[in-house]
């Protein structure tokens, strides 16, 4: 008998939606329903998406309004470029109060599936995955490790998820994973009986470096067989301005990249496209050509230390 129903989360529109459904976000949809053959899958909104892809995916969603934590929302941010992301620390927080309610798996909207979630996984009381750690910051070095909450399985109720929960306004600080990632590695490690983890590989093998963008948008690599979900670190990489990991940008994610892209990313969700998307070798190389320009003009507004708008 399974602990975690076959029930999958995923959670977006935590802010007001002025740009339509991205590609990326269908994919990610689109590839868990495909791969996973899910019982039921939840979106949980506030602000309801709009555009193309939502309009191809919703069909198949069981669309679930929430209310965003209150005390998330009012929290006083002391970096100003972390407070642009206090939608992410909302979904930290409302993604934990359901899988407590519901169970199932949660996945961040910039996850694309490779391969089912083995049934095994499914027997354990909650289920969570290793990240690499940069142990040149210091709260990660002192952390010791870091689960990553971009993937998440649990049964209803999991003494685990209300552990977190418990502790997690304490351990809040602004940064991007006091909270969310070393917190439930500690927790992890003191009450190990509670969660079963995950190799780095079976869902973040290819990690947050720039190594690791590079090799899902910019060249194809071979998986390993025990891979079964892929994160894309979308917050790295979504705007054009910034360069620290990759020049790519969700500008360039488009149907010709996909069907026609020479990458990891292009090779897995290509058979999730519908059949009837336009697409065109021309089309594709135009953009390449493009994209290659912009990569000059991005290269040389970084030389002279700032980039280019």
């Amino acid at each position: 008998m399974t602990n975690i129903p076959k029930v999958f989360h995923f959670v977006f529109g935590l802010k007001p939606q002025t740009e339509p459904f991205h590609l990326s976000h269908y994919m990610a949809v689109k590839s868990c329903i495909e791969v996973n053959r899910p019982d039921k899958v939840y979106f949980h909104y506030e602000h309801l998406p709009y555009g193309k892809w939502w309009d191809e995916i919703k069909g198949s969603l069981t669309l679930h309004p929430i209310e965003k934590d209150q005390a998330m929302a009012a929290y006083r941010y002391k970096d100003s470029s972390i407070e642009k992301y206090r939608y992410a620390h909302l979904s930290d927080i409302s993604r934990l109060e359901i899988l407590l309610e519901y169970g199932g798996v949660y996945a961040d909207i910039d996850t694309i599936f490779v391969k089912p979630i083995p049934e095994e996984l499914y027997q354990h009381a909650c289920v969570m995955g290793r990240e690499k750690v940069d142990e040149s910051v210091p709260a990660a070095k002192e952390a010791g490790g870091s689960l990553c909450n971009a993937f998440i399985m649990a049964e209803k109720n999991a003494r685990f998820i209300r552990l977190w929960l418990d502790r997690i306004f304490d351990e809040f600080d602004g940064s991007w994973s006091a909270h969310s990632t070393f917190l439930p590695y500690r927790i992890s490690r003191e009450y190990p009986e509670t969660i079963h983890v995950e190799p780095e590989r079976s869902f973040f093998y290819l990690d947050w470096t720039r190594e690791g963008i590079r090799s899902l948008f910019n060249k194809k690599v071979e998986l390993p067989e025990d891979v079964y979900s892929l994160h894309l670190w979308s917050h790295l990489w979504w705007e054009k301005g910034r360069m620290d990991f990759t020049f790519f940008h969700e500008g360039r994610l488009t149907p010709n990249f996909i069907k026609y892209g020479n990458s990891t990313y292009s090779a897995l969700a290509k058979s999730f496209l519908p059949a009837d998307t336009e697409c065109s070798q021309e089309a594709y190389r135009a953009e390449a050509r493009k994209a290659s320009t912009e990569n000059i003009k991005l290269f040389l507004g970084r030389l002279k230390g700032k980039p280019h708008a």
